[in-house]
């Protein structure tokens, strides 16, 4: 059987679709790329250009329809976006598939179209007009959805990462999708029954209404996830000020007490130095050194807000009888949000700890250290002991407590990325490291 350079024609056409579904994806990840996107378009040119000229050769010889062969390709061309993109599993099948539902909608209108020229025909061979419609289609809409995907989605990518909410929208857009490769009619004689023609049209637009208006409450619920993540960190942070300012006042109140009893240990000093009793006046000083010097609240830096954070976990790390090693150096003024420091040294310090409650006592300890180089950037390195037990992933260290990915290091490295900077996690056989710089 030989094909005409026509139908040739109209199956590549609609092949073509995937040059402006693959411009869709990247949209919402421009900042989740792992190359140029001069670079990322040449790679999905070389690749998207052939295999929509050999699709549109191979579905006749094949016995089967255009959309079935175009199908096939989605999922090997998922993992050639899924190398081309830093995000993880869960956010890049939530952009691929919903990029596959929204550009499903381009092919039901293209078949109410090819009905309308050609009602006896039959919906798996778009004609070369419907074919073009639905290219049109295709490349409309993320010209459309350009700047709420520059905008809005990108910011969903970037700073929401909470795998269960990405799974959620995985399986809507599956739903979708699924849903409008049934609802292809088989004949286009189907559509002039009744008033099914304009229920087809009706139901199509509406539910391509409907699915964009999830994405967008989609969009307002991560706001609203995100917001309150920050506004617990502001509380947790707030906690542990008023945790040191109880420390200081209880510092104070001891300080006053020994002034106060100070003329007492003067009496008692002169009463040993006249009975030359030296080791009664050692054994004094030295008591009443360890006094001064008991409790007395350290200054790690000149924040209050992060002085708080790392007073209160050294005091964390003590009680479970880490030794802590800090040598804090930061930038006055700050030029990054206290927040995201915060968040940052919190996450660090969490996954430190943890790291050390592997082992027994006396091998635990945490190293910290800060340091600005350049003045215009910031170096954090923290080396902490551990069991040497580790579980990694293509997409690195992944959590021991539950099976997805470490939250504590994904949100540092994001906070790095923010900044423009790095961050680097790894180990030996009994220390855990992480190396962070950032643009200041």
């Amino acid at each position: 059987m030989t094909m005409d350079m026509d139908q040739w024609l109209s199956a590549w056409l609609q092949f073509l679709v995937l040059v402006p579904g693959a411009v869709s994806c990247y949209l919402p990840a421009k900042n989740q790329m792992k190359y140029t996107p001069l670079k990322t378009a040449g790679i999905c040119l070389v690749v998207l250009v052939p295999v929509s000229m050999l699709g549109a050769w191979l579905y006749e010889p094949l016995g089967v329809s255009v959309n079935a062969v175009f199908v096939s390709c989605l999922i090997p061309l998922f993992f050639l976006y899924r190398c081309t993109v830093k995000t993880d599993l869960p956010r890049t099948l939530a952009i691929y598939l919903g990029v596959c539902a929204v550009q499903a909608f381009p092919l039901q209108f293209a078949c109410a179209f090819d009905a309308w020229l050609h009602p006896l025909s039959g919906a798996g061979e778009l004609s070369g007009e419907a074919a073009l419609l639905r290219l049109g289609f295709a490349c409309l809409m993320p010209v459309v959805a350009a700047r709420p995907s520059l905008r809005h989605s990108s910011w969903a990518i970037d700073n929401l990462d909470i795998p269960k909410v990405w799974y959620s929208t995985v399986a809507l857009s599956a739903v979708f999708l699924i849903f409008n490769m049934l609802a292809v009619p088989e004949a286009y004689s189907t559509l002039y029954a009744g008033r099914m023609y304009a229920l087809f049209l009706l139901f199509e637009s509406g539910a391509l209404a409907v699915l964009i208006l999830i994405y967008l409450i989609f969009y307002r619920g991560a706001r609203i996830i995100l917001q309150h993540a920050r506004l617990q960190e502001h509380t947790q942070l707030l906690e542990m000020q008023v945790h040191q300012y109880r420390a200081l006042q209880d510092y104070m109140q001891q300080t006053k007490r020994l002034r106060h009893d100070f003329r007492h240990h003067l009496r008692l000093l002169s009463s040993l130095a006249g009975k030359g009793d030296l080791e009664g006046i050692r054994s004094h000083l030295a008591e009443y050194e360890i006094q001064m010097t008991e409790n007395v609240p350290v200054n790690y830096c000149a924040n209050g807000s992060l002085n708080a954070l790392f007073a209160y976990y050294c005091e964390m790390a003590a009680q479970e009888g880490i030794r802590t090693d800090m040598n804090v150096s930061l930038p006055e003024p700050f030029t990054i949000s206290e927040l995201d420091l915060a968040s940052l040294f919190g996450n660090l310090m969490e996954n430190a700890i943890a790291g050390c409650r592997t082992l027994p006592e006396k091998d635990r300890y945490v190293c910290l250290t800060t340091e600005v180089r350049h003045q215009n950037s910031l170096y954090v390195v923290v080396t902490n002991s551990f069991d040497g037990i580790v579980r990694k992933g293509q997409d690195g260290y992944r959590s021991t407590k539950h099976s997805g990915k470490g939250t504590g290091l994904a949100s540092v490295a994001a906070i790095a990325e923010k900044y423009h900077g790095s961050a680097d996690f790894f180990n030996s056989d009994k220390e855990f490291f992480a190396d962070v710089a950032m643009k200041i």
